[in-house]
């Protein structure tokens, strides 16, 4: 299994070096992956050879079970997305091969001349690539295979922010070549310009080929439909769930927590509602901070103080992992990511803030959950811990294999088990926490609703909202904005984006809560199993160590222990 998952690695990262920048496999950071229809061919082709090799092999012991489980069901369902034209025509404001093109040049060094030289080279093909990708969007659209309009359209106007045309972050290919001339090596400026001029003009070429020539083919409708929806949750999460159970106790988890919210707030205004404790805590000077790079600072200094305090107390969290970097993302599209270190960890693990235009002062009553789900407990311990692993995890275990349910649930069962664990005393974090939870319920709820076109119950009334949201009539986007505005307290333009991801990535979203769902519903599994022997401590190690894995797979590895 170790040598199959391993060379299964390697030959993916030569058909697709974006991959291996991302992972942190290094050997190919002067090429560009090509997106034209032989290279998502090729790609195919390797995965199914790799299917049928793995599906022949005989585990040895647990360890390469659970390796082999989760390799099959990972790989199958990229086949399967590939074969239902999902993976050729996807195109969404968070995720497209566009978005891979672009967001590579963020986990490349700009230090040193072969930096510098991996970086020309890339911008160098970046209108090979986009030619490339045009070409296998064209392709797909004359098979029907598209997406919503709004996305192209979405897309497109994200395009034109990364090249300078609008919003204020400037051109974002210009803006790093001007950061590499300043960098005191020998790199020929003027060459370098050039080259991010050709790769801008290239970007924004493409924009107008999704506004002028996709958008028009873009399916009117935004929901994707019951069959579609199924196979991108069952992606998303690694598992099968009952989609109208799920939506229903998406409804039942929303007011558990509108109720949380409600007695957390007395708490912090006796006879006030929740709206009057928001209030409250954003009118308190002491309790915002004003200025990205001072709110990057705070994000820093309570990302390191939070490893401190986890280290040899609660996780077994080895050197390499106990650096993080918490970083402003050089775009200005919203939202918050992880990414994980480079296989020698000379890259480290970061959290990125893309911060909207406008935004400039910042409550960190409402992040600190944030930061304890992109850092300590949530995703950097989770997947650097994985990559550190090379005594129990073979490589593609290590470094390739992802699945959202697994990953984003364990940072949401992180966020909760800090409350758990003390470090949420102060009701105003704790609302914080209590609110970020409300928001991925509250996803479960307009993802599956819209995408599926269901009926809103009759009876939905909620926390202090007083008269029920819309009953009996049919989800769609508009209503899913206006529930998300009521259910979540956030800036409208982080909703807007909200909304936007959740029609252009089915699945996705509900991922969170779902797989938080089924953490928890597995760790109580494993402490009715061993009684008065369980140990907190032991079972995320032990859970930990079987790396990310698809959520059916974990469930199983974990009913081993």
């Amino acid at each position: 299994m170790d040598a199959l998952c391993d060379a299964y690695v390697d030959d993916y990262c030569a058909l697709d070096p974006l991959t291996a920048t991302s992972i942190g496999v290094s050997g190919h950071e002067h090429e560009l992956t090509d997106f034209s229809p032989a290279g998502f061919d090729a790609r195919l082709a390797l995965a199914r050879s790799a299917v049928a090799a793995v599906e022949a092999a005989t585990p040895v012991d647990d360890r390469e079970a659970a390796a082999k489980d989760a390799f099959l069901e990972r790989t199958r369902l990229e086949i399967e997305l590939e074969e239902a034209g999902v993976n050729r025509s996807r195109m969404s404001v968070l995720w497209s091969p566009l978005h891979e093109i672009r967001g590579v040049f963020d986990l490349m060094p700009i230090e040193g001349e072969e930096a510098v030289e991996a970086i020309a080279s890339r911008l160098a093909g970046v209108p090979a690539a986009l030619e490339g990708l045009r070409v296998t969007l064209a392709d797909e659209a004359r098979r029907g295979n598209v997406v919503a309009a709004r996305q192209y359209a979405e897309v497109a106007e994200q395009v034109r922010r990364w090249t300078g045309q609008t919003g204020e972050a400037g051109d974002f290919y210009l803006g790093l070549a001007d950061r590499l001339g300043a960098g005191g090596t020998s790199a020929d400026s003027a060459g370098l310009r050039a080259l991010a001029g050709e790769a801008s003009a290239a970007t924004a070429a493409f924009g107008l080929f999704l506004s002028d020539e996709l958008e028009p083919q873009g399916r009117e409708k935004e929901g994707v439909g019951r069959e579609v929806y199924a196979l991108a949750s069952r992606y998303f999460l690694g598992a099968e769930v009952d989609l109208d159970e799920t939506y229903a106790w998406g409804w039942a988890e929303l007011q558990r927590l509108s109720d949380l919210m409600a007695a957390t707030a007395e708490r912090i205004v006796p006879g006030g509602d929740v709206d009057a404790a928001v209030a409250h805590l954003d009118a308190d000077p002491e309790r915002v901070v004003h200025g990205r790079e001072a709110f990057r600072d705070w994000m820093q200094q309570l990302a390191d103080r939070t490893v401190a305090d986890m280290a040899d107390v609660h996780f077994d969290i080895p050197d390499p992992i106990r650096r993080i970097e918490c970083m402003l993302a050089p775009t200005n599209d919203g939202g918050i990511y992880y990414t994980g270190p480079s296989e020698d960890f000379e890259r480290p693990g970061r959290m990125w803030w893309s911060v909207p235009d406008g935004i400039d002062d910042f409550h960190p009553w409402r992040e600190v959950t944030t930061v304890f789900h992109e850092g300590v407990p949530g995703h950097h311990l989770q997947v650097a811990q994985t990559a550190y692993r090379r005594d129990t995890l073979n490589r593609w275990q290590r470094l390739m294999c992802w699945c959202s349910g697994h990953g984003e649930g364990w940072a949401l069962y992180a966020e909760r088990l800090m409350e758990e664990l003390g470090f949420l005393d102060d009701p105003a974090d704790l609302l914080g926490m209590l609110d970020a939870q409300s928001l991925r319920a509250a996803r479960v709820i307009v993802d599956i609703g819209m995408h599926l076109e269901l009926r809103i119950p009759e009876d939905n009334r909620l926390g202090a909202h007083g008269a029920a949201f819309h009953p009996g009539e049919t989800w769609t986007p508009e209503l899913g904005l206006e529930f998300m505005r009521l259910h979540c307290r956030m800036d409208d333009e982080f909703i807007q984006f909200e909304v936007k991801r959740y029609l252009g990535l089915p699945g996705q979203a509900p991922s969170y809560k779902v797989g938080e769902r089924i953490w928890l519903e597995a760790r109580a599994g494993v402490q009715e199993r061993q009684g008065d022997d369980f140990d907190l401590k032991a079972f995320h190690r032990a859970a930990l160590d079987l790396g990310s894995l698809g959520l059916d797979p974990l469930r199983a590895a974990l009913e081993r222990m």
